[in-house]
């Protein structure tokens, strides 16, 4: 009896629609980011990258629950001293709404390559439009 470890020529990866609209944050980024590990498939390896591809859509419609739009910051460093730039989520979200899905799920993915490599499978976009039909993306409805 032998354990199956998947290769990356055994992955067929596969694109997924996502709409964001009326979602909570942090639930879609949990779903989101199981899809590109993989972790929805029978195949999934930790040390392998048996994701799918995610294209999520209409970013500006995302919800965040209580009052993490003025509390939460987005926080970055110039690695200057007394370089630290901190924003609050409303102005994020007014700004640049794909960025705060982009950040809740990078964290989390794994914080090495293979986790670098899984998060350049998500494409998201503000509005209702995306330009990978192509790609024949299915659309999957999360229970979140």
């Amino acid at each position: 009896m032998k354990s199956f470890m998947a290769k990356k020529e055994d992955v067929q990866r596969k694109w997924y629609v996502i709409d964001a609209e009326g979602k909570v944050l942090g639930r879609l980024a949990s779903e989101v980011a199981k899809i590109l590990r993989g972790k929805h498939k029978p195949i999934y390896t930790p040390h392998v990258d048996t994701g799918d591809h995610v294209i999520i859509i209409n970013a500006e419609k995302v919800v965040l629950t209580g009052n993490k739009l003025d509390q939460k910051m987005y926080r970055k460093h110039s690695q200057y001293p007394g370089g630290l730039k901190e924003t609050p989520y409303r102005r994020l979200m007014a700004t640049r709404p794909e960025k705060a899905i982009e950040l809740a799920v990078k964290g989390m993915l794994p914080h090495n390559r293979l986790g670098r490599q899984m998060f350049k499978k998500l494409k998201v976009y503000r509005g209702p439009e995306h330009e990978h039909q192509a790609q024949k993306p299915e659309v999957l409805e999360l229970d979140i």
